[in-house]
């Protein structure tokens, strides 16, 4: 397992030669829009899917949030019978990946059931700033990780328009989890011609093995840019 952010400025500075501040970029405004990913309480501890110190973060992107004027937050909203869910197979390893029609498929712990306790948002993260919020992974066939596609890449969530709309030209994400929803979110984000950044000292990872890797790797890839708070 990797360590914390330590671990994360080493692989970004591996994948950038200059990690800069959201500060020094004079993050923050009208073309600029903050993605909070999924600090929901089964992300965070005590949670079915808890990504470790998930928790932490919040007070961070509190503060990150005063800056913008712009934020949507995501937010995982599964059924019960959810198909990424192990629940629903006699012979699947929890994190083990099998194939769906859309692609590779990690098989999840139960978790973010729609009106649940855990599918509720952190009671510490502040969400009245936020315009919209974009709820991922209902339909019980095909899951979702990413803020602006499903994951078949397919069916859209109608979060690139809405941008592209308002003028907005970069992308700051922040959230749960680092190598899954904030990475695909991001990605989607820098394909779809935003300028994207994620921070990195507000999101930390589920870390299954070579996902923190591959997510760097996806990040040099598709130029997605890395930063700090």
């Amino acid at each position: 397992m990797l360590p914390l952010i330590t671990t994360f400025i080493s692989n970004a500075n591996s994948a950038q030669d200059d990690v800069k501040s959201i500060k020094g970029l004079n993050a923050g405004n009208d073309e600029d829009m903050l993605i909070i990913v999924d600090v929901q309480n089964d992300f965070c501890p005590g949670g079915s899917l808890a990504v470790k110190d998930g928790d932490k973060i919040i007070n961070n992107i509190n503060t990150i949030q005063e800056s913008f004027n712009h934020i949507v937050l995501t937010q995982d909203w599964h059924p019960e019978d959810h198909s990424s869910f192990v629940t629903q197979y006699d012979d699947v390893e929890v994190f083990s990946s099998i194939k769906m029609p859309y692609g590779d498929q990690t098989i999840w712990p139960a978790h973010c059931v729609r009106g649940t306790h855990g599918a509720q948002f952190h009671p510490k993260l502040n969400t009245l700033k936020a315009r919209t919020i974009i709820r991922k992974g209902f339909r019980k066939e095909i899951d979702s990780y990413s803020a602006f596609w499903e994951n078949d890449k397919v069916t859209p969530t109608g979060l690139e328009g809405t941008l592209k709309t308002m003028g907005i030209k970069r992308v700051f994400v922040c959230g749960l989890a680092l190598d899954f929803c904030v990475a695909y979110s991001a990605v989607d984000a820098s394909i779809a011609g935003f300028e994207t950044y994620v921070i990195m000292d507000v999101t930390k990872p589920v870390d299954l093995p070579g996902s923190v890797d591959a997510t760097f790797k996806a990040f040099k890839k598709f130029g997605v840019n890395i930063v700090t708070s």
